[in-house]
């Protein structure tokens, strides 16, 4: 008897479990491509340029600790329940409460919105379907206000290039998708998920394209740690894209 097919919805399906049953799931980047390409042939159109869009970014201006190592530019989305037809809502700033990041938390952030062309791109309607996907799954019965973050890390020996800056915490949302865009000349920045008495369960590093890891933020604390630089005479940086889902009433 031959093996069944894989489908779009057998991935979905897998993932699943896999996230309901740790509250965290990582998935390398060669696998990642072939499910958003067996949803669509179209998935990955634009990764290169989308990719490419991370050289164009603002210095976050709201570094409490005066850091001047993250660019970073946002925006923010909403899905209905049960449903991967998720829109692009108006322009407005992130805020986090003190209770989840005790570094720059208690103020409403305006950022940079993302490049429309690749907000409303082939990569990451692809990205955040999937998040929609699973995590509609786990919850159907929840709408999504839904906030995207594109960061840059970088180091050119003069600072410290801290991914996580408030440390060892949660984000304050429902779930969390964090896919890996780029690495150049660095090392480090190694993830490590917690439970919920702060005591680690697993590390892994995001290393290459489209590297993505799921967490419940209800029940998992995360964090990673400083990126370093490979050549000491060459600057070095970090790409992530980080998409969270929050229960929308």
């Amino acid at each position: 008897m031959s093996a069944q097919p894989r489908t779009y919805s057998s991935d979905i399906e897998e993932i699943c479990e896999s996230l309901s049953s740790k509250s965290y799931d990582l998935i390398p980047g060669e696998k990642v491509k072939e499910i958003l390409l067996r949803r669509s042939g179209t998935a990955l159109d634009d990764l290169e340029p989308f990719r490419e869009s991370w050289s164009r970014m603002p210095l976050d201006g709201y570094m409490a600790d005066g850091g001047r190592y993250r660019r970073r530019r946002h925006a923010t989305l909403s899905a209905p329940r049960a449903s991967s037809a998720h829109r692009v809502e108006p322009h407005q700033p992130h805020y986090q409460g003190l209770d989840y990041n005790n570094l720059n938390g208690g103020v409403a952030r305006h950022y940079e919105p993302f490049e429309e062309r690749f907000l409303r791109g082939r990569t990451m309607d692809s990205l955040v379907t999937l998040g929609c996907d699973v995590f509609g799954r786990l919850a159907p019965y929840s709408a999504w206000h839904i906030e995207a973050h594109q960061f840059r890390i970088e180091i050119d020996g003069e600072e410290v290039g801290l991914p996580t800056p408030e440390g060892v915490h949660r984000d304050g949302v429902t779930f969390v998708l964090m896919a890996m865009i780029g690495r150049s000349n660095a090392i480090g920045g190694e993830s490590t998920v917690y439970n919920l008495e702060k005591e680690p369960v697993e590390k892994f590093s995001l290393t290459d394209t489209l590297d993505v890891a799921l967490v419940n933020d209800e029940r998992v604390y995360h964090g990673v740690s400083p990126i370093e630089q490979v050549d000491p005479s060459a600057p070095a940086s970090r790409d992530v894209l980080v998409i969270t889902y929050r229960h929308k009433p």
